[in-house]
């Protein structure tokens, strides 16, 4: 999972490791737990790799980075007390690309900029 903010790396961890639940799992306690209809989207959750401390994990500093700005800020938090990195802001652009492991898009990229409720994007 690729995710860019205002066109710098972010975050590209490997979506497919780590997850405490995998897919089929969550599937399987959703359909127990409700009925699903055809389209039900199922959501896991931010996708992150285990990693070492804050200072390997960036991507500036070698790691796969983060794909969720609250999970950074709690790394931030823990380590140094407060954390570093903002939130976003109007005008700030988010691009999210899921690729296969053959490097091939799998849904195209997602870009977005944060603007005022209301207000048309050209």
């Amino acid at each position: 999972l690729l995710v860019d903010i205002n066109g710098k790396p972010f975050g590209k961890p490997n979506a497919g490791e780590d997850m405490t639940f995998n897919f089929a799992r969550l599937v399987a306690h959703a359909a127990a737990t409700r009925e699903l209809a055809a389209g039900t989207i199922i959501g896991s959750g931010t996708v992150s790799n285990k990693q070492g401390g804050l200072n390997g994990s960036s991507i500036d500093n070698g790691g796969v980075g983060y794909c969720c700005l609250a999970e950074v800020r709690m790394y931030e938090t823990i380590e140094t007390g407060k954390p570093q990195t903002d939130y976003l802001k109007f005008g700030d652009s988010v691009r999210i690309e899921m690729r296969d492991a053959q490097g091939v898009s799998i849904f195209g990229a997602i870009e977005q900029t944060v603007a005022h409720y209301g207000e048309r994007q050209r």
